[in-house]
Order: C-alpha cells, then structure tokens, then sequence
C-alpha cells in the first residue's frame, strides 16, 4: 500500500490554490457506469464485497496479461521476423494511427451503448484478425488488420482505466481509505499480473523458434563483423547483409506461433465473458437516469480544456515519451541488438527479463513510494534510463555478451515498470471529475510516440532513434519537476 498526502477531501482542510484544479478525487465516481448513472453515496453491499472488487480486479488482469501474451509476443517479432520493406514497423505504426483517431471519436459511444464490459471483449476480439494475418503477412492483410486493433484499441484501454478507478472509488468508501492510493494500488496490481504477458508471449515464441536450430553463429561465413553493424550502428539495410542471425524463421514456426497466440487472445474473451463483472452493479440502485453519449468533438473539447492547465501540458512530454520508450525496446532493441549480434530465436528469451524485471518493479513501487514518495522513485527511474541509453551507444553487440543483453532489457523493464504506474495514475489524479478525456488524451499523446518510434524505425540509424529518446526523456522529467514544484507551492503533493 501506498501513501498519500492529497486530501480526499479538500475542503476538509482549506487548502487552496491547486487544490481549486485538484479537487476531491471523490470525483471519481463521475467516471461512466455501464447505465451512465452516478454511484450512489451510500451503500449497501455485503462484508465480502471487498474480496469481489479484488477478485473483479484480478479477473480483468489476468485478461489483459493472457490477451498480450499474444500480442506483445507478436509485435516484439515484428521487426525481425516481418522485416522485408518494413512491413512489421509500418503495421505498428498503423496500429497507434488508428489508435488515435479511436481515442477521440468511439471509448465513450461505445462505452455508453454496450458497457465497460462490453467494450473490453469487443476490443479483445478486434485484435484478432491481426494475428491470423501472420499466417501469410503482406501488406495487404497485416496493414488493414493493424488499423482494426488500433480501432478496438482506444475502447479498449479506456474501459479499463474506468473500471479500475469506478472500483477503486468503491473499495475505498468501503475501507474508509484514500481514493487516491487505492487507485494506485489497484494499478500496481494490475500491470504486476499484465507484464507476465511479456514472459508467457516471449516464451512461446522463443520455444517455438529454437526448436531444431542449428547453431549458425558457430558456422559464420559472414562478411562483416557483427559488432560493426549492430547495436548502435545499426541502419536500416544491414538485414540485407550476409548476417545469418537475421534470416526468416521457416512458415511452419511462424504459424505455429500465430496458431497459439489466437488460442490465448479467445480465451482471454473467455475469461472477461464469464469472469467480470459488469459495472452497473455499482450504480446507485434504481436510477433510471441516463447521460447523454459524449461525442468526439466534445470530447476533444474537454481534452482542450484540460490542455489549458498547466499541470496537463507539463506532463504532455512525458507521456509522448512512454510510447516511444516501449517502442524501441520492442522493436530498436530486439532489431539491432538481439537478433542482429545473437539471432531471432533469443528475442524471446531477452524479453522475458524485461517482462519479469517490469513485472517485478510495478508490485513494489507502490511500497517503495510510500516509504519515499514520488519524486524520488521518478527521478530514480529516469536516472537508471539515462545509464541504460548511454550503455546501448557505446556497447557493440558480440553473441559472447549474454549477460549483457539479458541485464539491459531488465533494467529497461524495471524503470518502466515505474513510468507505467505512476504515469498512469498522475494521469487520473491531475483530472478528477474528467478522467475519461483525461485518459484518452493520455492514450493519445503514448500514441503519438509510439507512432514517431516506429514510422521512423526503417528511416533512422539505432544511435540517432537512442538519442531522441534519451532527449524526450530529460524535457519529460522537466516536466514532471514543474508539475511537482507547483504541487509543493500549493501545500500539496502527489502519492
């Protein structure tokens, strides 16, 4: 559990300045039910109903976890196994477009007509057909099928983002605790079980792809040495080289890969189907009243209006940041280090460190926050960032370097693990009573990053794409520091 120094109530005590824009995150309970209505003050649920929000909490990330099994497991191979002409990148690229206009213009009309719920097993089954267009990838079905899931994205990272904070907001009444930390916890807990998609994804991947293989580096016949076109100084092109390592595993792996991430994306719908519960349990009973759908461009209106505190634009760089971060380790660092210096095959094995180190560091952050509070959990993590970018751009790749490639991808997976959850939940805090456009102006900013990550990644040498991300981050972390600054001036900081 986690501490907070922000008031659940902020008249209790007076407190002004930030907290007329910060105000009571009893406001969360503003966040859309699956009728529409408002949660009611009072309630009148059972003493086990603490261990069904737990256990509603746990279903929904046991979903997400075997749901990105599949897909992270997918598009960590993307830029390796689908890189002629770019197409792996390019699809990824697709995806986060899409993403964005999805973000805008269908969470909160397709939140309002089908529910939380509803939205999440649509969005599961939209990404899909992605994975089935591995079994013969060109451009013309990985392409349209990336913008599906891009689609089914904005719903479907929106929806749970409501869930978590209606729940949160419910089991904090019933415990008489922070709003504030339970949401923290709640989120902690859920990328703690999420992450272990990494692993499992990875995994399979990696078993699959190593089966039969013969040791090719043991045979180089290469023309170059792999610590002169690796890493660092990879450009787009050198796969083209005579560099065994980064050959197309044979078709009957790649559809036995694909074969199993399709069986773990339907049972993932399984588990939301007959596991979740839907949200308007939690409505205040026989409230009839609906609200109105909110449109995109009222949503965009409200995203507006939320761009004009300061505290908002502040954390706007750190948030395009975290897509471009995640993009480059899935796709920069798989590319031109792993499979490049070591082979295709270990890709996997690789992210399963970064999973578990990511895993790890989302269940323990909160405790450590509390023991510290954020700034200096945040500056930690940008600090171990910072040492790992100047670490990749002076490292040349060799495949002697195991250790080397294992440690990087962990200590990249526990700083992000940091930015996850505290990011996510500094999204909901600094926007009480508008948390749905607050969240999908954060999906859409991560969007924005991810999308210059990989639309640059076939144009870019992996040293310039390092440099830009360890820049974003300093303006990030800038940022972040005057969003804190202005918390402190206020007499109030954040969890």
């Amino acid at each position: 559990m986690v501490t907070s120094n922000v008031n659940v109530d902020s008249s209790a005590n007076g407190t002004q300045g930030q907290g007329s824009e910060l105000k009571s995150v009893n406001s969360l309970s503003k966040c859309p039910r699956d009728d529409g209505s408002k949660m009611s003050s009072e309630f009148e649920y059972g003493p086990d109903e603490k261990w069904r929000i737990l256990r509603n909490v746990v279903c929904i990330s046991m979903a997400f976890m075997i749901h990105f099994t599949a897909f992270v497991g997918a598009t960590n191979l993307q830029s390796s196994i689908n890189a002629a002409e770019g197409l792996g990148t390019v699809s990824l690229a697709a995806v986060y477009a899409s993403l964005i206009l999805s973000t805008i213009f269908l969470p909160s009309i397709l939140i309002k007509r089908i529910g939380c719920k509803g939205a999440l097993i649509a969005s599961f089954i939209s990404y899909m057909p992605y994975i089935a267009a591995q079994f013969y990838p060109t451009y013309y079905t990985v392409t349209p099928t990336a913008v599906l899931v891009g689609l089914g994205g904005g719903p479907f990272w929106c929806a749970q983002c409501i869930y978590l904070c209606v729940v949160a907001d419910v089991y904090a009444r019933l415990t008489a605790a922070s709003t504030e930390i339970i949401v923290v916890r709640f989120f902690g807990i859920f990328y703690m079980i999420y992450e272990f998609g990494q692993i499992f994804g990875n995994l399979i991947s990696s078993l699959v792809l190593s089966e039969d293989r013969h040791n090719s580096v043991a045979n180089f016949s290469i023309l170059y040495d792999v610590r002169d076109i690796c890493g660092a100084n990879f450009c787009p092109g050198n796969e083209d080289l005579a560099n065994p390592n980064l050959e197309r595993p044979p078709d009957i792996k790649i559809y036995t890969i694909a074969g199993i991430y399709l069986a773990c994306m339907l049972l993932s719908v399984l588990v939301l189907v007959f596991g979740l519960d839907s949200l308007s349990r939690y409505n205040e009973a026989g409230l009839a009243a609906k609200d109105p759908p909110v449109t995109g461009l009222e949503l965009l209106k409200t995203a507006a209006r939320l761009l004009r505190r300061k505290e908002q634009v502040l954390l706007l760089p750190l948030t395009v940041w975290l897509g471009l971060e995640k993009a480059v380790i899935a796709a920069d660092y798989t590319a031109s280090f792993v499979s490049c210096a070591w082979g295709i095959h270990n890709i996997g094995y690789v992210m399963i460190c970064y999973g578990v180190a990511n895993s790890s560091s989302a269940a323990i952050g909160g405790y450590i926050v509390k023991l510290t509070g954020r700034w200096p959990v945040m500056t930690s993590a940008m600090l171990l960032h910072i040492g790992i970018l100047i670490t990749l751009l002076l490292w040349r790749p060799h495949p002697e370097d195991i250790v080397i490639f294992f440690l990087m991808a962990g200590l990249w997976g526990a700083a992000d693990g940091v930015w996850n959850v505290q990011i996510n939940a500094l999204c909901g805090i600094l926007a009480p009573g508008n948390e749905k456009a607050a969240y999908n102006l954060f999906r859409l900013w991560e969007s924005v990053g991810y999308i210059v990550a990989y639309g640059q990644s076939a144009a870019l040498c992996t040293d310039v794409k390092l440099y830009i991300v360890l820049g974003l981050l300093l303006l990030g972390m800038l940022g972040y520091g005057g969003i804190e600054a202005g918390l402190r001036s206020g007499k109030k900081t954040l969890p």
